[in-house]
């Protein structure tokens, strides 16, 4: 017992946390330390420990899990979702989100099939409800056509026919 008759925290306990952030950048301490404070954390020095992790993916939505234990983050593992994987795949430059408020950013470049089925793997093994690589592979699809761009300059959706009829080997 600690004091004031309070359970103690058991530091070998490893607990997890999973937290909507934007990548190369710090959630605000605010959000940090409503979230982190049950476990005992630092916010500032979390919030670093998160922007380093997800630099690779800068601007892009995704979702961190943080492992944490004895009071700091040991771990953080990045899960993306299918659209900011393809988002990174696209290469754009880095645009800057908070000169504009609210505005809507159509993706109009070109992923190759090959990157697509790439995807669909990492989808397959994490993430996706898909039975097979072929009906993941059309998720995939479905999330390229939702961004905005092009499939081996195609529309996903002339792409999806040929997955159907099997015009690739999936």
């Amino acid at each position: 017992m600690g004091p004031k008759g309070k359970p103690v925290a058991n530091d070998t306990e490893v607990k997890t946390l999973t937290l909507k952030i934007v990548g190369g950048e710090a959630p605000s301490n605010a959000v940090l330390s409503a979230r982190l404070a049950p476990f005992g954390c630092n916010p500032k020095k979390s919030g670093e420990t998160i922007s380093k992790e997800s630099k690779e993916y800068t601007n892009i939505r995704l979702y961190a899990t943080l492992h944490i234990q004895a009071r700091e983050i040991k771990k953080v593992d990045l899960l993306p979702c299918c659209s900011s994987m393809i988002i990174k795949d696209l290469k754009e430059p880095v645009r800057q989100r908070r000169k504009v408020k609210a505005a809507i950013h159509k993706h109009s470049g070109n992923v190759n099939f090959a990157a697509v089925k790439t995807i669909a793997t990492k989808m397959l093994a994490t993430k996706s409800l898909a039975r097979n690589l072929k009906n993941c592979v059309k998720e995939v699809l479905g999330s390229c056509l939702a961004i905005g761009c092009t499939v081996d300059g195609k529309s996903p959706k002339v792409v999806t026919k040929e997955v159907n009829s099997g015009k690739h080997n999936i």
